[in-house]
């Protein structure tokens, strides 16, 4: 297996392993890259690799953590593992701290000052609906100015001039934290964007955390993450990094950013966020540029399935310790699936409840038996229509926090919380066991 250590060696581990698809065809970054990259996606066939994209001087990577079989080349584990594999790394007992040095590839080529210019950046227009071109697959790296403590996290940028972004900021993100903290809340922050990275690094920055999410990368990889300091802020940003783009935040000089097509399915409203003042723009000899076709499995895999599937199973595990989950990417991470061997009336309401305090994203949880593979959404809406009544079997609740971009809340993320205990109720009425068919061969048929 490779030894998977930045984005160059995780695109060769994929190649090796049929998950990687090389477009040699120049295609355009209006659309059609994303329009590509997500027909790819829905395939289930491969990330992409766009070789020559026009108006780019640069290589474009996307889709590599857009299914569960790509996501577990990332973590190094076979796909019915992943889950053991967050939850250990999530630990904190078990996270691994960064690794300082004094250099690192990226800052082979730097533009400062009046020499900076955001057209350097090869960043796509990714739907039609979009509000221009966002960047969407960087990681932000930022530092508590009270502890110290390094962070890792996403946020959209939509390219304004020649100098400045829009950063969306949720209001519970950890870099609206941090800005809040200071003597003068209102003061430019250092923050910077590294793009291209080592999907353990991508990884960790989609976990909300008390601690520093770089101890996660290194848990993942079994050693520390090598970083080195900034070139104008005071951040440590990841060696590996192909692009870093450096610079300050004004959180009182707002603009309105947006829309982007989202993770939730639909284009959201303009926001009126801060703006980020571009310092320093450095890259890599060859650099390849990263980006996530919003509102794609990637885009859910990395702030929803991946890091809320262990604290999900925790839950429902102190009530029932055999239950197993899952978070599909399908539904926005809103859907939460809880697989159980039922053996009370009352369990699955019990274990929805769960699900939906283990996380505020969780809007919708769905009760299931193990002959009901949870994994398919055909076999889940299977469940719903043949074993829920819906009288007696859903229940709401009522006025519960949920994500603020959830499209059925309000604008603070309030709204309605729904189980559903699709078991099999035998003492209502029998109806013998599932049809099924054993897997066959169909090579040995049709040859």
């Amino acid at each position: 297996m490779t030894d998977i250590h930045d984005l160059r060696t995780f695109i060769d581990a994929l190649e090796d392993t049929g998950q990687l698809a090389r477009v040699s065809q120049p295609v355009s970054m209006q659309h059609e890259l994303a329009d590509v990259g997500a027909a790819l996606e829905r395939a289930g066939a491969a990330a992409g690799l766009f070789e020559r994209p026009e108006e780019s001087p640069w290589p474009i990577f996307c889709g590599g953590v857009a299914s569960g079989r790509r996501a577990a080349i990332a973590l190094g584990c076979q796909p019915t593992e992943m889950v053991d594999v967050m939850e250990h790394v999530l630990e904190p007992a078990h996270g691994i701290g960064p690794v300082i040095t004094d250099d690192a590839p990226w800052k082979a080529n730097t533009v400062v000052g009046d020499d900076v210019d955001t057209s350097l950046l090869p960043i796509p227009v990714h739907s039609r609906g979009d509000g221009g071109a966002f960047i969407t697959g960087a990681v932000t790296v930022a530092r508590d100015p009270i502890s110290g403590r390094g962070n890792l996290g996403y946020n959209r940028m939509l390219r304004m001039d020649r100098t400045r972004f829009g950063f969306n900021v949720n209001e519970w993100r950890d870099v609206g934290t941090f800005w809040k903290s200071r003597e003068d809340p209102d003061a430019p922050f250092p923050v910077a964007l590294a793009i291209g990275l080592d999907p353990a690094v991508m990884i960790a920055a989609g976990v909300k955390t008390p601690v520093d999410e770089l101890f996660i990368a290194g848990a993942i990889r079994g050693r520390g993450i090598e970083v080195c300091p900034a070139t104008t802020v005071d951040v440590n940003v990841p060696v590996d990094a192909e692009v870093v783009v450096e610079g300050l935040l004004h959180p009182t000089v707002r603009q309105p950013e947006g829309p982007l097509a989202e993770f939730h399915g639909y284009h959201g409203e303009a926001w009126d966020s801060p703006t980020f003042e571009v310092t320093a723009i450095s890259w890599r000899d060859d650099p390849i540029y990263q980006t996530i076709v919003p509102g794609s499995f990637e885009h859910i895999y990395l702030g929803n399935v991946l890091p809320r599937e262990p604290l999900l199973r925790r839950f429902v595990r102190h009530l029932d310790p055999a239950a197993d989950v899952h978070i599909p990417p399908y539904a926005n991470g809103f859907l939460a699936v809880v697989q159980i061997d039922r053996d009370n009336p009352g369990t699955p309401k019990n274990l929805a409840l769960a699900a939906m305090a283990a996380h505020l994203n969780v809007r919708q949880v769905v009760v299931v038996d193990r002959d009901v593979d949870m994994y398919q959404a055909s076999e889940v809406q299977w469940a719903l229509t043949n074993r829920v009544h819906w009288p007696e079997d859903v229940f709401t609740v009522p006025g519960a926090q949920g994500h603020e971009m959830d499209p059925v809340g309000n604008l603070r993320g309030v709204g309605t919380k729904v189980g559903f205990d699709a078991t099999y109720k035998r003492e209502r009425r029998e109806y013998g066991e599932r049809v099924s068919y054993p897997a066959i061969d169909l090579n040995s048929y049709l040859s």
